[in-house]
């Protein structure tokens, strides 16, 4: 069964949830869990006007260490052996999910765990959604959870 879990996170209800599956699953199987956040500063590029790109990339760096921290609390406290990743560049502009699917692949992830409705903002309306895509891109079993809260 899964030995090692992917969980990608990124702040929003959804992951939360993602979590609370991922420590589930974890828990049945005896896997360690590595979380992950992918932080992509091309959506400085859709917000910036007239702010510094540079805060915004530190606001998401923050967010992503939030994130991350916030993961391996929950993950701590139900007694699950994990690590945290924070990569600060997707491996393209904008390409999240391919991201993901290559973190899991070098980390050789049995499963990978996220949700179907995290924080992109307006790109997930021109590229499509992060989970869709790792769904299409992986070849390791992926575990969308959704969320009924709209963000």
């Amino acid at each position: 069964m899964y030995q090692r879990i992917l969980l990608a996170v990124d702040g929003s209800r959804s992951a939360e949830l993602a979590l609370s599956q991922a420590i589930i699953v974890a828990k049945a199987t005896g896997s360690e869990v590595q979380a992950l956040y992918v932080a992509d500063d091309n959506d400085v590029f859709f917000l910036a006007g007239s702010y510094d790109p540079r805060q915004l990339t530190d606001a998401i760096l923050a967010a992503g260490r939030e994130a991350l921290e916030a993961a391996a609390k929950r993950l701590a406290e139900a007694g699950i052996p994990h690590t945290t990743k924070l990569l600060e560049k997707p491996v393209s502009p904008g390409q999240i999910s391919s991201t993901i699917v290559e973190e899991a692949e070098r980390w050789d992830a049995d499963l990978i765990v996220l949700g179907t409705h995290g924080r992109r903002g307006i790109r997930r309306l021109i590229m499509g959604s992060v989970s869709e895509g790792v769904l299409h891109r992986s070849n390791k079993p992926v575990l969308m959870v959704r969320s009924e809260i709209k963000e």
